[in-house]
């Protein structure tokens, strides 16, 4: 595309960012709890609206080259994105749930499910490739090292005779295989050649051959285009695949070079561009900076002048906490500032008053508060935003300076110098402001010294609460002697960091849930699929992790548990999140802990380690598989002995993390009703239930996994049928069926003999199927959660209502 078809996707983005601002005030306003379906609507259409601008802004991000218009969508990209994880918060607190039915939404507005898959900005990991590049190499070097001394250590050294003896043995072997494939086709020969002469020769004379060859070419070549014409016709309704779908690997690999080149033009024009920077904040420093000097000293001396000519006496000068000067230059008259002044003064001293008067008025209002707190809590509104505010100070950036398309078009994509000029200067004059308050404050001093011998009386404003809340501690570093290289190595000896398998998120394969709202409307609740599941991943783990700026603002979240039967793609799910935002992968399983750390102290430094690396090597991602093992009711005699113990600390460890510390904790668990209730849900602040896979979601795995696989879908294979037998079964199950059919042997004979279903059910059932008592002992184990508890609370509610609803309207009959 070319510069100006990205401004008109720009010029488009902002007109629809404007509109969705306009949504944002009327949100803020309480509504009732009868208008609750109507707010959920709102809420879904404005977080439907905003995945879609984040993905315009992450494609013009990712393709525009000048820089000061990358600045600024960097900034879009980043307030949209929080936008989106705000209205997920949102979400859950008007559904009372981690999934949300948006498929009559989809409807209204005429989009695809496909609008509804979160985008995962692309600079996640090309802006850290550097980074994690130096990570990895460093990891394989300690990773290889360990390998050269373990098979030292395996294989010892072999006799020299021993060694002769092994390889005569093997080729001895290998050459009777072939000899005995070579006799075989031999054989094979003799035996055709006896049976042709026994059956005799069938003579043909010359047109005889020929009838005989043109009949059996044109009865092949009928056939295929019969098989063309029906295989067209079953794609067009949609009953087979499409074989153009194989095409976007070709293009795909076509568009690499050309994306590169971007890439490096991009990269290009971001060196010239901080070059200028350093470049023009020196220049102004240094040509314009003392005539800025002289102006702000004159400024401020007629401020000096003007306000003992209005008041009789000199003014106290600005604190520097207030700004300083800046409140002199910010085009206000010695009234104004002086009244300003006053104002704050007046409004420190009268804090305790109302301090005071609030003790006052608790007392008495007593009932009359309670009763209105729980009016309140019954409304439904929105949180105030966060990233709003960058939103709006975005767009109105882009309308001052890039929504004329003729101004905005800059040759060769280079930077624009006036609007540089323009944004070091104020920089500039706040660092020589800075400079020229500490001789004007010496100089109002003498002034207040020498004319009318006034006493310099300093401004006294509130304390800001520098002391730390209650139960806040800070984190005591019990490794401050060992360097962080010694820690990152000991963590990799121990198995404790591991290399992380590469797996794309969009690899969790799984469709939406079409009939969410319908099943809603009968009383009955949908269960997540695993497209709401993969969402869900993105929204808490990617979208966090991915950027410091969006973790530092957007709503906090340090732990997630996965709760789901085996086989449900928990780990994939964790390896996935490694994978899109580069994190480092931290393996805390009690099985992977045994024998490490012993001692009192040694499940606390363990813990400490883990964390601190983790800090500083972040984003990072602490994995403990069979969370509950660390949480036991009642703990199994086998494991009585497990050592070390990290339940105390870990849930320390959690708490301390803070926003912009870009490490998550997540846990996953197949039997969490072992665990104590109180203790799992303090640790893991979210808890996402993964329930077996519907009709929809088996179909898509099927397809999937066999195109995967090397298998072709074609007419004779039903996946209808095979989604509709394996109910019960998870994608581990399908998959390890798929894969048992599949063998190198079956791969060479697809093109005679295509797959049928058939050939997958043995396999099938020979694997347990999820049965559904453990998938409703999962279901009433998730409702006992704090948010299945108030989601069951709700129903009830409602039901009681419809009921009570329902007996007013026969006593009025």
């Amino acid at each position: 595309m070319s510069e100006g078809a990205y401004q008109r996707l720009w010029d488009s983005s902002h007109a629809t960012l404007q509109e969705l601002l306009d949504q944002e005030q009327p949100l803020l306003e309480p509504v009732p709890q009868r208008d609750r379906q109507s707010f959920q609507y709102r809420l879904l259409s404005l977080y439907l609206c905003y995945l879609g601008l984040l993905r315009r802004f992450d494609t013009l991000y990712d393709h525009m080259v000048q820089p000061q218009k990358r600045q600024l969508l960097r900034r879009l990209l980043d307030s949209v994105a929080g936008r989106v994880l705000e209205l997920k918060e949102e979400l859950v607190r008007a559904d009372l749930c981690e999934t949300h039915c948006l498929d009559r939404l989809l409807q209204d507005l005429t989009l695809t499910p496909a609008d509804m898959e979160v985008p995962i900005p692309r600079y996640f990991l090309l802006e850290q490739s550097s980074v994690l590049r130096e990570q990895r190499l460093m990891l394989q070097h300690i990773l290889s090292r360990m390998e050269s001394v373990s098979l030292e250590q395996d294989f010892p050294a072999m006799h020299h005779t021993d060694a002769i003896i092994l390889l005569q043995t093997a080729e001895r072997a290998r050459q009777g295989r072939l000899r005995a494939t070579i006799m075989r086709e031999i054989r094979r020969e003799v035996e055709q050649d006896q049976k042709m002469r026994k059956d005799g020769w069938h003579m043909f004379n010359q047109d005889q051959a020929a009838i005989t060859i043109q009949k059996v070419w044109r009865g092949y070549l009928q056939r295929k285009c019969t098989q063309q014409a029906q295989q067209m016709e079953m794609e067009l309704i949609g009953m087979l695949p499409s074989r153009r779908q194989v095409e976007p690997l070709g293009t795909k690999s076509q568009a690499c070079p050309g994306a590169d080149a971007g890439r490096l033009r991009q990269l290009e024009k971001e060196e010239e561009f901080q070059v200028a920077l350093v470049q023009t904040r020196d220049s102004l420093r240094d040509i314009e900076g003392p005539v800025m000097q002289e102006q702000m000293k004159e400024q401020i001396r007629q401020w000096f002048t003007e306000c003992h000519a209005l008041t009789g006496r000199f003014p106290d000068y600005p604190d520097e906490s207030l700004g300083g000067s800046y409140l002199i230059f910010a085009d206000k008259t010695p009234e104004q500032v002086k009244m300003e002044l006053e104002m704050q003064v007046q409004e420190s001293r009268n804090k305790n008053q109302e301090k005071n008067k609030k003790k006052e008025k608790k007392k008495k209002k007593g009932k009359g508060k309670k009763a209105r707190l729980e009016e309140e809590d019954t409304m439904l509104k929105v949180l105030p935003s966060k990233f709003i505010p960058m939103m709006n100070a975005g767009h109105e950036e882009y309308k001052n300076l890039w929504k004329n398309p003729y101004d905005s078009v800059h040759p060769g994509q280079s930077f624009d110098p006036e609007t540089l000029r323009v944004e070091k200067r104020k920089e500039v004059e706040q660092a020589l402001r800075i400079q020229v308050d500490e001789p004007m404050r010496q100089e109002l001093k003498n002034l207040h010294l020498a004319v009318g011998r006034e006493v310099v009386r300093p401004l006294k404003f509130a304390k800001k609460n520098t002391e730390k809340k209650a139960g806040e501690k800070k984190e005591k570093d019990l490794t401050a002697n060992r360097s962080m290289d010694s820690l990152f190595e000991e963590l990799i000896t121990l198995d404790l960091l591991k290399k992380s398998e590469t797996v794309a998120l969009k690899d969790y394969v799984g469709d939406c849930l079409y009939l969410g709202s319908t099943l809603s409307l009968a009383k009955k609740l949908p269960m997540p699929s695993l497209f709401d599941i993969r969402q869900n991943m993105a929204l808490y783990g990617v979208l966090r992790l991915g950027s410091s700026d969006i973790h530092s603002m957007a709503p906090l979240i340090r732990s997630i548990l996965l709760v789901g039967p085996s086989g449900m793609g928990k780990k994939m799910l964790v390896k996935a999140v490694c994978t899109e935002t580069g994190a480092n992968l931290f393996d805390l399983s009690p099985d992977n802990l045994q024998g490490k750390y012993p001692g009192k102290t040694g499940a606390q430094t363990l813990v400490h380690i883990v964390f601190k690396v983790a800090r500083l090597l972040q984003p990072s991602v602490i994995w403990i598989g069979n969370a509950e093992k660390n949480f036991y009711k009642t703990v199994p005699k086998e494991e009585q002995k497990m050592d070390p113990k990290i339940k105390n600390d870990l849930t320390k460890a959690v708490r301390l993390l803070s926003p912009g510390d870009r490490v998550m904790l997540i846990g996953t668990t197949e039997r969490p009703q072992l665990a104590e209730m109180k203790g799992l849900c303090q640790t893991y602040e979210r808890v996402i239930f993964m329930p077996r896979p519907d009709y929809a979601s088996r179909y898509e795995l099927w397809k999937r996994m066999l195109e995967a696989q090397g298998g072709q879908v074609t007419q004779s294979l039903d996946i209808s049928a095979l989604a509709k037998v394996s109910e019960g079964y998870t994608a581990g199950h399908i998959l390890k069926a798929i894969q048992s059919v599949l063998t190198e042997q079956r791969l060479l004979w697809l093109a005679k003999w295509p797959l049928v279903a058939s050939e997958f059910l043995g396999h099938l059932a020979e694997q347990e199927p999820v049965y559904k008592e453990e998938e409703e002992s999962l279901k009433d184990w998730y409702f006992s959660t704090p948010l299945g508890k108030k989601m069951r609370r709700f129903f009830k509610d409602q039901e009681a209502q419809e009921a009570r609803l329902a007996k007013e309207k026969k006593k009025q009959k």
